[in-house]
């Protein structure tokens, strides 16, 4: 075999790569296995995006390349959603751009501003491509801790008791993940001050806006943060099309520019069919959030009585498409814990750990699973 390259040492496989293979197997053996650990919607897309993308397979140009800064319709659309929603006013022609996922943009974005050596700022708990992506260009991964003390959010004045010179990115993800604790517009001018004040790129990463969630808040909506601040959005959560892969990043003309640089380079445009449907889905009415909100309400509910079974402790007022629970007094190990939960009872959750050290003597339970199985999970612990 061929040597690979050196940045592969750097990363390891994505943890549920690895253990969904394990649940496969358990499944093979016909093991019964519910699984509550991946935040994959289950739920169809509305039925106006569906024919949106099947009547656009017969244009003209719908098969052709695209262009890689997506179709003009698109990119109004996602600038009139966040005008209408987060009260961000941006220019349709430079200060978004469609991406194929949000998980694209995060390699997009280091890519862009990162060079070997430089630091960046993670969250712990926090989104594990951070992490791996930071690793792959040749940075330097430095974590900030966020706890349950603190409502998971950053401590601005003990970050800057730290050495800040070779920082270049800082990621955010409000409606936090894995925790689900939402940020509010007094810590985000304190965040866009301290990145002007270190020089440093803020990257909020926004997906759960939607899901459970009254407070609707974009990071952009902070006066002058355009100067330092990107936002990562998707519509895989919101509007059930994680397969799909279509997402944004908003920002300043000149950091947008910069990412279409790289962009460019490694793809030939979005599909037109997908384009087509993204369009559509962002100019459904405030019913279709309610609607959907209705649903995971009720499967939350469900899963606060599956936590209590397991003596968990949770804040009912998280916002996204997970409960994160803390696990009950003596217990030390999330991974031992849910490796027990899935051989005794054939539950898969997700252990806290594979968010950082942070999540350890935590665990996620996702809410992308109808709530027949829900109840038939707690049924397995009245057995």
């Amino acid at each position: 075999m061929i040597k690979v390259a050196d940045r592969l040492k750097s990363v390891e496989e994505y943890y549920f790569s690895k253990k969904l293979r394990e649940v496969g197997g358990l499944i093979a053996q016909g093991k019964p296995v519910i699984n509550m650990g991946i935040g994959s919607p289950d739920l169809a897309p509305a039925d106006q995006v569906l024919e949106a993308l099947v009547s656009s397979l017969g244009d003209e140009k719908a098969h052709q390349y695209q262009s890689y800064q997506g179709l003009p319709e698109l990119r109004k659309g996602a600038c009139s959603f966040y005008q209408q929603y987060f009260d961000v006013s941006l220019d349709s022609n430079t200060e978004v751009l469609p991406l194929m996922g949000s998980k694209e943009g995060i390699m997009h974005i280091s890519m862009a501003f990162l060079n070997p050596g430089d630091q960046v700022l993670i969250p712990n708990p926090g989104y594990p491509t951070y992490t791996s992506v930071t690793n792959l260009v040749g940075a330097v991964a430095k974590y900030y801790d966020l706890s349950q003390d603190s409502n998971w959010l950053p401590d601005i004045k003990a970050l800057e008791q730290t050495d800040l010179s070779k920082v270049k990115i800082m990621w955010l993800s409000y409606p936090h993940m894995p925790t689900g604790a939402n940020a509010n517009v007094e810590i985000f001018k304190e965040l866009v001050d301290f990145a002007k004040r270190n020089d440093i790129l803020l990257v909020n990463d926004n997906p759960y806006s939607f899901v459970l969630n009254e407070n609707r808040l974009s990071l952009l909506s902070v006066d002058g943060a355009k100067d330092v601040a990107l936002e990562l959005n998707s519509l895989s959560k919101t509007f059930n099309m994680a397969g799909w892969r279509v997402g944004f990043v908003f920002g300043s003309t000149d950091h947008i520019g910069a990412i279409l640089k790289v962009k460019s380079n490694m793809d030939s445009g979005m599909f037109y069919g997908l384009q087509k449907g993204a369009v559509k889905a962002l100019e459904l009415s405030k019913d279709w959030y309610a609607n959907l909100n209705q649903v995971y309400a009720r499967r939350r509910e469900l899963i606060f009585q599956l936590a209590d079974k397991l003596g968990c402790t949770y804040d009912t007022s998280a916002s996204g498409m997970f409960v994160w629970a803390k696990l009950p007094e003596g217990i030390h190990s999330a991974e031992e814990f849910i490796d027990g939960v899935l051989y005794d009872k054939s539950i898969f959750i997700t252990p806290g750990t594979i968010f950082g050290s942070q999540g350890e003597g935590y665990i996620r339970f996702s809410l992308c699973v109808k709530e027949a199985q829900i109840q038939q999970a707690i049924q397995r612990f009245k057995a």
